[in-house]
């Protein structure tokens, strides 16, 4: 496994291990729970991460078995060198700007189980996993794939790695805002942890 993969792997499992630790006690009131009408929960942050990255568990299994092929588009685009640069910028958490997601990543209208948040830190084990698994010798910055969100948008592997880990933080940070909300629903025990 190569020191950029290590990388990325742990900064992955420590944005689950923040989740757990942050939120991991709210009542399904407090995940569900937000600000404004148009804005998220937290729990509904925990959704469009686990809807968003599971798109890209099949995207890197097809390399680890040698089956990857790359589309028209992704070959021969270019703009994959900008999309990746854009997308790294746009979702940065100290990016205060929204951007609107697709529909593959829009989250539950409906309330949300407190088991949101072991989904989303198993869901994290199994993108790591693949992510383990991508071959010793794949150059990770010529490997150009299609984004399984948004057709148009071409990156390399490694500016997804990255996007990967900004896009957990940014929305950990979003969540960390919400439970920060006037309003927001705190009982004792999670007045406890979140101070």
């Amino acid at each position: 496994m190569s020191d950029r993969i290590d990388k990325v792997t742990r900064d992955l499992w420590q944005t689950a291990e923040d989740f757990r630790r942050t939120f991991g006690t709210l009542t399904v009131e407090q995940l569900n729970w937000k600000p404004a009408a148009k804005s998220w929960s937290v729990a509904q942050c925990v959704d469009h991460l686990i809807r968003t990255h599971k798109r890209f568990v099949p995207v890197l299994a097809r390399y680890e078995l040698g089956e990857a092929t790359q589309s028209l588009w992704a070959r021969y685009s270019p703009f994959s060198r900008f999309f990746g640069r854009f997308l790294i910028r746009s979702l940065m958490p100290d990016n205060p700007k929204k951007i609107k997601t697709t529909w593959r990543g829009k989250p539950s209208s409906s309330e949300i189980d407190p088991g949101i948040i072991e989904r989303y830190c198993d869901h994290q084990h199994e993108l790591i996993e693949q992510m383990r698994r991508l071959p010793d010798d794949l150059d990770l910055t010529k490997a150009i794939i299609t984004s399984p969100m948004l057709g148009v948008f071409t990156y390399s592997i490694d500016d997804w790695l990255t996007i990967a880990v900004i896009h957990g933080q940014r929305h950990f940070e979003q969540a960390k805002r919400v439970t920060a909300a006037a309003g927001f629903p705190v009982s004792h025990a999670t007045a406890e942890v979140m101070h």
